[in-house]
């Protein structure tokens, strides 16, 4: 038995997210699966190193599969490429120690959120970010991150309430941009379901002075989800990196 990873790049506009659902073929994971397992004659499972939800695009998505033996050069860049749609890409395969899980074994990941602050939605930047027409003050938004930066429990910063775990590390958090564009960077030891839009939505209702920084204090303490921001759109998250070694702070 062989095991890769792959760098999977996808445009999520059209999906239903990541995860393989029984009702739905419009899935990542379960696109990849038909195609490599078609290629290679057998069943092919490819493991993720998270979910993304509907909506919400990958530059640097990792994965994992495990395959009977060795396959040549370019099979996933090339022969599989082939046969993915246009909008998923296999942008790196590697030959891994056998044990490697994508999702088991990554120690950290970043997400970034794009927003366009232009009095009317951009043109050619409408499907890859949320349009949030009240320029929000970028310095507030920096203080407010300052907050929720190190280990915490983010129960009010997501919308599923049956995890096993809400603790979390974020290890940074970076507002950046010009102009119309605002970039928020998170980086982090694993995230929550919808908990980088939800801080998202914090982030900019901070920063048009809808709430203090300090209100996340009172977030972070009551574990109340009513509390934090409103979800930001999914077509402005994108997942960019998976890393497999650990950081500290």
């Amino acid at each position: 038995m062989r095991t890769y990873k792959l760098i999977i790049s996808y445009d999520g506009t059209r999906y239903q997210g990541w995860q393989r659902q029984m009702n739905t073929d419009r899935t990542i994971q379960g696109i990849l699966e038909r195609v490599i397992s078609d290629a290679t004659g057998c069943r092919a499972e490819v493991n993720g190193s998270g979910r993304t939800d509907a909506g919400v695009h990958a530059q640097g998505q990792a994965a994992s599969v495990v395959l009977p033996g060795m396959v040549q050069d370019g099979f996933f860049t090339e022969k599989i490429n082939e046969m993915l749609p246009e909008d998923i890409r296999i942008c790196k395969a590697d030959l891994v120690k056998n044990g490697f899980h994508a999702r088991k074994s990554a120690a950290w990941k970043a997400y970034e959120y794009h927003i366009d602050t232009g009095q009317k939605p951009d043109v050619f930047r409408r499907r890859y970010c949320c349009h949030f027409p009240y320029n929000p003050d970028r310095e507030l938004m920096r203080k407010t991150a300052e907050y929720i930066i190190g280990t915490h429990d983010f129960a009010g910063f997501t919308d599923k309430k049956n995890e096993i775990s809400t603790k979390r590390t974020i290890y940074d958090i970076i507002v950046s941009g010009q102009g119309s564009s605002v970039a928020i960077r998170y980086e982090g030891t694993g995230f929550l379901y919808h908990m980088v839009r939800i801080l998202t939505g914090t982030l900019l209702e901070a920063g048009t002075y809808q709430r203090t920084p300090e209100s996340v204090l009172d977030i972070l303490r009551t574990k109340d989800r009513g509390q934090a921001g409103f979800l930001a759109p999914a077509r402005g998250l994108f997942l960019k990196e998976v890393h497999y070694d650990h950081r500290g702070r």
